[in-house]
């Protein structure tokens, strides 16, 4: 029996995107197809999990249109996971997530991986929201204005 409510319907964009990469082994998944990882058991070896989790997560990434399959690349009988188009534009939520934790979750020393731009070899700068004329914002600066649906004023 699945106990997971569907957040389809809900007027939240956080909502629908948890909904959809919002569970551990879909975002790790999702990291890992940015490092370049692509075939089940290269997944299942990177993240230790079951062969059945990692299934169902796959088959949802797909469905999701984040990861798409293709035969291998070395033409043997496997199939590949690949980000989509829709799935590489995760890519910033990827790097949110890791700098939050970089800041976060370390103590000062610590040593970690870090990630940086392949051109410079330098860790990539701070991400931060901002508004339309550039100035970063902080969440006192923003609030929620609901959208009028079509033919609404």
């Amino acid at each position: 029996m699945n106990s997971r409510k569907n957040m389809e319907g809900q007027p939240c964009p956080v909502a629908r995107s948890v909904d959809v990469v919002g569970d551990r082994w879909s975002l790790l998944v999702v990291r890992d197809a940015f490092d370049g990882v692509r075939r089940f058991t290269d997944f299942q070896r990177s993240l230790g999990v079951a062969r059945n989790i990692l299934s169902d997560r796959l088959r949802r990434l797909v469905d999701a249109g984040i990861l798409a399959t293709r035969p291998a690349s070395d033409n043997s009988a496997y199939q590949e996971y690949v980000l989509t188009e829709q799935g590489k534009s995760l890519f910033p939520v990827v790097v949110a997530l890791r700098q939050w934790g970089e800041r976060h979750l370390y103590a000062d020393g610590e040593r970690h991986s870090e990630l940086v731009d392949k051109r410079t070899g330098k860790p990539l700068r701070a991400m931060a929201p901002m508004a339309a004329d550039g100035h970063v914002v902080s969440p006192d600066d923003t609030e929620i204005r609901k959208r009028p649906l079509p033919g609404e004023h």
